[in-house]
């Protein structure tokens, strides 16, 4: 049974987390001064301790340094107020896995707990059986240093890289809302946090929400917050997302799929700068950014009626296209190397490059899931290369066939008697027949993204049909 030390000078919130932590499987001890608190952790040991952050005899900071000192091996999570949350930041930096705000939900706080202690597990782990790499080489040192995280936007130095940087760079210093269109996985968030860091609103929240994963229900209270009692299920009072980014910047990702009556309240809070929490009836000053994204054409959702005209031109006092990777030209390699170096720090490894043949599928390759794909596919090629350079068999097999494809598409594609290299078609049935064989074959493998088993049922083929007819076309 895990074993949590929760340390609060509060007795009812200690107690209130006490029993519930304990009905969900957990044991608990309980103190109400940081003094106490370390009497108790010098007799018992504990998966992970829950501590204020204001204490009557000292505050969070000194707690988490001592039990980083003399307990390495105890997680630590620290509880603290609004107003605390840049110093909840700090800790974090020091070695608190997280913080938790007040006021306290049980779902977040079973989860946050949950995974702290799946975190400090495996930390443990590593510190019983070290890794037989004892001293780490140049390489890895260096891309530690300069790889950032695999979240950081990386810009480039092509045309498209630099129009960005400079509509980046322009609008930051403004209190303009923005609107950042393009595909997904083009790195919209990342762009929206360029812009927060880049403002005078740096130091205050940047809140970032996922629209597309709220439901009607949900939607009210994640924006607006809601009261205790306001409606069943609400047992305690929730602060949302537009009082969470006061003063600082509120993205809103996926905006599009919001739906009419959510979108209503928005131009309301959006236009008068005031929300209301569902069940209050005190209306809160806001002085909040908003930045939204889209991957949809909302002009064609105003058409439609899907999306409030009004609401988008709220929205749409800047626009920002974000072009996919496919149109960055050889920007797609300054990212691949820099998911490549993060990759390296996080894994421990040393891989130093990328073959001739790799470059070129990176280059040729259309990248339809964009930053984000090329983001995991390299983080796969890391974990699978054991080489100095990342080789063709550590890339999935739809990006290490796609230029041979393509060369046979060209091929296909160019008339009989063209010109030295070029295949004559002859006019026989057979042949005619395996070239349309090849096209259908190529056309929908293409359309499931090279899966097999679903090619094979869209041809009305068994899996092992399918093979072999690859095979007979050179299509392996």
């Amino acid at each position: 049974m895990k074993k949590i030390l929760i340390v609060d000078d509060e007795v009812n919130i200690g107690l209130l987390l006490s029993k519930f932590l304990s009905r969900n499987g957990f044991e608990i001890k309980t103190a109400t001064s940081g003094t106490s608190a370390f009497d108790i952790l010098s007799k018992e040991t504990f998966n992970l301790v829950l501590c204020d952050f204001r204490l009557e005899d000292t505050d969070g900071r000194e707690v988490l340094k001592k039990i980083k000192l003399l307990y390495p091996r105890t997680g630590v999570i620290i509880i603290t107020g609004y107003s605390d949350i840049k110093l909840a930041v700090e800790l974090i930096k020091m070695g608190a896995y997280d913080y938790i705000t007040k006021p306290l939900y049980p779902d977040e706080i079973l989860n946050t707990i949950n995974k702290a202690i799946e975190t400090q597990q495996a930390l443990n782990e590593e510190l019983d059986n070290p890794s037989p790499v004892t001293e780490e080489t140049p390489k890895t040192k260096e891309a530690k240093k300069t790889s950032g995280s695999f979240d950081e936007y990386v810009i480039g130095q092509s045309s498209p890289a630099r129009e960005l940087i400079r509509q980046i760079e322009l609008v930051a210093p403004t209190n303009y809302s923005v609107i950042l269109i393009g595909e997904s996985g083009t790195g919209k968030e990342s762009v929206a946090k360029s812009i927060h860091m880049k403002s005078n609103r740096r130091d205050k929240p940047f809140i970032a929400m996922d629209c597309g994963s709220l439901t009607k229900e949900l939607a009210g209270s994640e924006f607006f917050g809601h009261e205790k009692g306001s409606f069943t299920g609400a047992l305690y009072t929730k602060i949302g997302h537009f009082e969470m980014a006061n003063g600082g910047t509120l993205f809103l990702d996926e905006v599009g799929n919001l739906s009419y009556e959510i979108q209503a309240a928005l131009l309301r809070t959006v236009q008068e700068r005031k929300v209301k929490r569902i069940g209050s009836t005190k209306e809160i000053d806001l002085d909040v950014r908003i930045i939204v994204a889209t991957n949809e054409n909302l002009i064609d959702a105003i058409s439609k009626g899907k999306f409030r005209e009004d609401l988008y031109h709220r929205f749409n006092e800047f626009g920002i296209y974000m072009p996919p990777l496919r149109e960055r030209g050889k920007d797609i390699l300054i990212f691949a190397e820099h998911f490549l170096n993060a990759a390296n720090a996080e894994l421990n490894r040393d891989v130093k490059g990328f073959s001739e043949e790799v470059e070129e599928c990176i280059l040729t390759y259309t990248w339809p899931g964009n930053v984000r794909e090329l983001k995991n596919v390299m983080r796969r090629a890391v974990l699978l290369t054991e080489g100095d350079y990342i080789l063709l068999k550590a890339l999935p097999l739809e990006i290490s066939t796609f230029t041979k494809l393509s060369a046979l598409e060209n091929i296909l594609d160019k008339p009989a008697g063209g010109g030295e290299g070029r295949r004559e078609k002859k006019l026989d049935l057979k042949n005619a027949a395996l070239e349309a064989e090849y096209e259908t074959i190529l056309k929908v493998l293409k359309e499931v993204n090279f899966n097999k088993t679903k090619a094979a049922k869209l041809l009305n083929i068994d899996r092992k049909t399918l093979y072999n007819k690859m095979k007979a076309i050179n299509l392996e």
